[in-house]
């Protein structure tokens, strides 16, 4: 029995550098919410292992390595960044526009 081959077969070579969806481990769209455009990636939650986010339409932690959606303005910069949980994201137009927080919580 000859050992197993991992390597494509054909003749196209991988790109090394990839989509940038790719890279972080999902793929990335455009969605309109509240009369803008926002770009959203779905991460699989494995490039940031020990990292921790707090989704803003829960108010909740999201585990390091746990899978969830990023979401930013098109038209933002890196600062404008959210990181969501995928039903939060989801649920986004359901939720009411203020989320109470405690007051020793974090904004972000």
């Amino acid at each position: 029995m000859s050992p197993r081959r991992n390597r494509p077969q054909g003749g196209e070579k991988p790109d090394p550098q990839g989509d940038a969806g790719d890279r972080y481990g999902g793929s990335q769209r455009t969605e309109s919410w509240q009369g803008e455009e926002w770009c959203v990636r779905h991460v699989a939650g494995a490039s940031a292992p020990g990292k921790r986010y707090r989704c803003p339409g829960c108010d909740q932690e999201i585990p390091g390595g746990a899978p969830h959606v990023v979401a930013w303005p098109e038209y933002g910069g890196v600062e404008d960044r959210r990181h969501w949980h995928k039903a939060c994201w989801n649920a986004k137009d359901r939720r009411t526009s203020r989320v109470q927080r405690s007051r020793n919580a974090p904004r972000h």
